[in-house]
């Protein structure tokens, strides 16, 4: 005899977007942003037309980053 088996059927939960809570997030985003415009400034400008220390020791950490990103510096 042959019986029949009853398969459970599982259903599939459908996914809602996540939400990004743009309060929690802003913050950092400018944080991040502050950083990113403190770091070029000194890959782009110190030790060359500005230079807010002295001493050539800032121009030579960041010489080879100046010159990856296309600033000209001597």
């Amino acid at each position: 005899m042959t019986h029949a088996a009853a398969i459970p059927t599982v259903a599939i939960p459908t996914a809602e977007p996540v939400r990004i809570p743009v309060r929690e997030i802003a913050p950092y985003a400018i944080f991040a942003g502050v950083l990113f415009l403190v770091v070029m400034y000194f890959i782009s400008t110190e030790q060359g037309a500005l230079a807010l220390f002295s001493g050539m020791n800032l121009h030579e950490f960041v010489h080879d980053g100046r010159h990856l990103l296309g600033f000209p510096c001597h």
